[in-house]
């Protein structure tokens, strides 16, 4: 974090402040642990910080500590309106467009308070007095404890803060092996570990809780896989009839679509996961070396993210969706055949 923003992120929390901390519409780990974090060290600091999020989040998070004190919008909305009217100071994390927090972005942009964003996605919005961003980073909550330590409070690193940012990282990296872990990341981890955050806990407490739906479901997936050789490019479909058949919950598609990209020559990879609900095609893309899931979902699917992990959406049924998807990847052949 410059010098600049972190004068006046500084100046901000000068005296005691009412602060929202708010995440992403779908968060998932990093968003949870970024937020829930540095909640903690606000509330340490003398400030009064709730985090809001606009939905729920899966099973497998609920563990975290502060968990219990997350205040959901779209469960408890005049809560959350009643406790925006007296915040003097919102922290956006995980996102850096208001348009990634659904039907809490109208009550966001209307706030009269003041914006601080700490985010790692590409082509941040312009609506905080203070942007800490980063695309280089592994996560947001990497981010955060380089946060902490650029306004110098390090020394209230608690077990509680060094665990939720433990798991937003740890979530985020796939378990530290994609390409935006680095040698600083590791020594982060290290010193979270060394305040408390204990590895072997996080780990199953996030991916040793499976119900047998789930992975029931997942063998399903893996039923729907599909290999285009030609292009080096897998994808995996689910209908809604399928996830309504094996009790589907928020989060048990998760990490789903790396399945797809772990095989043998695959340089992309594609899960379309049929929403009957909100009536849209769900997309997770990943990718191997430099060809830029970003790009791919920004220019075709209205999202977007980092170069190697993106989300798209899609407003056709999940047949059209998955045959515009293969009629695309023609003009991408060169760039996919050569990935490295």
């Amino acid at each position: 974090m410059d010098k600049k923003t972190t004068q006046i992120v500084k100046e901000l929390l000068v005296k005691p402040q009412n602060i929202v901390v708010v995440g992403h519409k779908n968060p998932d780990g990093d968003a949870i642990g970024s937020c829930l974090g540095l909640s903690f060290l606000l509330n340490s600091l003398g400030h009064k910080a709730t985090v809001l999020m606009p939905n729920d989040f899966p099973d497998f998070l609920k563990w975290m500590p502060g968990v219990d004190d997350i205040i959901i919008y779209e469960k408890e909305t005049q809560k959350s309106l009643d406790i925006l009217e007296q915040t003097d100071l919102i922290f956006t994390l995980d996102f850096n467009s208001l348009d990634r927090v659904g039907d809490l972005q109208k009550p966001l942009e209307n706030s009269k308070a003041q914006f601080v964003m700490i985010d790692h996605h590409q082509q941040p919005a312009a609506y905080a007095v203070a942007t800490y961003s980063d695309v280089s980073m592994s996560s947001t909550a990497e981010m955060v404890f380089h946060f902490i330590e650029a306004i110098g409070k390090s020394e209230m690193l608690s077990k509680e803060i060094a665990t939720n940012l433990y798991t937003g990282i740890m979530t985020d990296t796939g378990s530290f092996r994609f390409p935006s872990t680095t040698p600083t990341t590791h020594r982060i981890v290290a010193r979270l570990i060394e305040a408390g955050a204990e590895s072997a806990t996080i780990h199953q407490n996030v991916f040793d809780t499976n119900s047998a739906e789930r992975l029931k479901l997942l063998g399903v997936a893996l039923n729907n896989l599909n290999i285009l050789p030609d292009y080096n490019t897998a994808y995996i479909t689910l209908s809604q009839k399928e996830l309504d058949e094996h009790n589907f919950k928020k989060g048990d598609t998760e990490g789903f679509v790396n399945y797809a990209l772990s095989v043998s020559g695959v340089v992309f990879a594609v899960i379309f996961i049929e929403n009957k609900h909100e009536n849209i095609v769900k997309m997770s893309l990943r990718s191997k070396g430099d060809f830029s899931v970003n790009h791919f979902a920004r220019n075709h699917y209205s999202g977007g993210g980092h170069n190697n992990a993106a989300g798209g959406k899609s407003s056709q049924s999940l047949n059209k969706t998955v045959t515009e998807f293969i009629s695309i990847l023609p003009r991408y052949k060169d760039e996919l055949t050569h990935a490295s």
